[in-house]
């Protein structure tokens, strides 16, 4: 029975007692850092592979313009098919080819007070994925070869589904159950228990980094040439992290 001076005689509970116990708290139960009979441990595992890339990706702007709209978009509508076709031979080298934005223009005088259209600007923008990358420096030169075409890229990449996110995970795994052994055993225990496994986002490289100088196939068609030189393509590696945190029980240490 405890007292209280306002109210009287308050009943005692159990609960008053786990109040002042080490390692437990009311509200919230047992607190993080364990008790002396069991202790806990918490690190951080850490992974950093190299792969090489799986895909690449590669950006063509298909550009026309014309005094005339319907010429614009004449002009616009048959070069765009050149770049599919171009692309469609490539067969099953060419895993996704998709069509991006496309938007037609009104460019207008600059004198006047008149809304008077001076030319029309179309533009259509399709990505294509690659993932044999023999024909990649080929197509890529042949479409930057076609009249008022722009190409962009490469951007090498890892697929989504690829093994190599599952294998840096694994590893940052690995590493968190190492590093809370050398601790343990650094106070001449041992691990007894995994109490908890956080994943803080092992998929991020899903972006890569930008393509270095010479990685860059992009221009505008200049005078004809009978034969188009290919570019010679060198697939840049791609990094995968991976961190996780991790809480360990283990037994008491020989202090």
């Amino acid at each position: 029975m405890i007292h209280d001076a306002r109210r009287g005689p308050v009943p005692f509970c159990e609960s008053d007692r786990m109040t002042n116990t080490p390692g437990h708290s009311a509200a919230s139960g047992p607190l993080p850092y364990g008790t002396p009979d069991e202790p806990r441990v918490a690190v951080r595992g850490e992974a950093t592979l190299e792969f090489d890339p799986e895909v690449a990706r590669v950006t063509v702007t298909v550009s026309a313009r014309g005094t005339d709209r319907k010429e614009a978009l004449a002009s616009l509508t048959r070069r765009n098919a050149e770049v599919l076709e171009l692309v469609k031979e490539y067969g099953e080298a060419v895993e996704k080819l998709a069509t991006g934005t496309f938007s037609v223009t009104p460019e207008l005088t600059e004198k006047g007070r008149r809304e008077k259209v001076r030319t029309y600007n179309g533009r259509v923008q399709v990505t294509v994925t690659v993932g044999d990358f023999t024909a990649l420096g080929e197509m890529s030169t042949r479409l930057a070869d076609l009249e008022l075409t722009r190409v962009e890229g490469p951007w090498w990449a890892l697929r989504e589904d690829s093994p190599a996110h599952r294998e840096a995970r694994q590893q940052a795994v690995r590493e968190a159950v190492t590093r809370a052994r050398e601790y343990a055993a650094a106070l001449d225990a041992e691990l007894v228990a995994l109490l908890e496994l956080a994943d803080l986002g092992a998929e991020s490289s899903a972006a890569s980094p930008p393509p270095p100088p010479g990685a860059r196939a992009a221009g505008y068609r200049g005078a004809p040439q009978e034969t188009v030189p290919v570019l010679d393509l060198e697939p840049q590696r791609q990094r995968v992290q991976a961190q996780v945190n991790a809480r360990f029980v283990m037994s008491r240490p020989a202090l």
